[in-house]
């Protein structure tokens, strides 16, 4: 990896699903074997089936109600509607070393902020928002979806930095160019493992204690 210039960067951009939270394909996984789901049936959709990406998109943009989505997905997959988002999601928790990461980093100075695609909004924890981010920006909230540029912009203002100084975490790669094209430096999430340490790299502050940080 190419050294960063000199200068610690001072916002932090990030992801909910995937990065703050445990791994969402796994939970995905889980549940489709549970209901009787091929799992590559369920992807496959999303990644190959226009009918089921649009469906996607107007979730993500708040343009789909959660239950008219899972009616109209689960018409496609052919099979039950009831719960459908709830049980793909069941197995889903929070990163407790990534969101303490995010604790130290604003409170060493770091303006921080989340930008997340939603599947309805509601299921976010909203009381631990104030406490960690200085900004929000949720796709279902704003009619757009990352990875619009429109979303790092208003990720950068809500924070308080500018673009050029953020660095924006996501877990999945073409998420991840429209916020380079910005200027911003970019880190692909795998586990908190390697993501803490390059973040302490790039914001130039610790982001780990041995105790959990509350």
């Amino acid at each position: 990896m190419a050294p960063e210039p000199p200068g610690a960067r001072t916002g932090l951009l990030i992801d909910w699903g995937g990065v703050l939270t445990t791994n969402l394909f796994a939970s995905f996984h889980a549940h489709c074997l549970q209901a009787g789901i091929d799992p590559p049936k369920l992807l496959g959709r999303f990644r190959s089936d226009p009918a089921a990406r649009e469906l996607l998109i107007a979730l993500e943009t708040g343009e789909l109600a959660e239950e008219t989505f899972e009616q109209r997905f689960a018409a496609l997959l052919e099979v039950d509607a009831e719960g459908l988002i709830d049980g793909l999601f069941a197995g889903v928790l929070p990163d407790t070393a990534m969101l303490d990461a995010v604790r130290l980093a604003r409170a060493a100075g770091v303006r921080t902020a989340l930008v997340s695609n939603s599947w309805g909004v509601h299921r976010y924890p909203h009381d631990l928002f104030e406490e960690i981010f200085d900004g929000v920006v949720i796709s279902g909230e704003e009619g757009i979806r990352k990875p619009a540029s429109r979303m790092y912009e208003l990720g950068a203002e809500r924070a308080g930095a500018p673009a050029e100084q953020c660095v924006f975490v996501d877990d999945l790669s073409f998420n991840l160019t429209p916020a380079e094209d910005l200027g911003m430096a970019t880190v692909l999430h795998t586990a908190a493992e390697t993501t803490i340490p390059e973040l302490e790299r790039l914001l130039g502050v610790p982001l780990r204690t041995e105790e959990p940080v509350r």
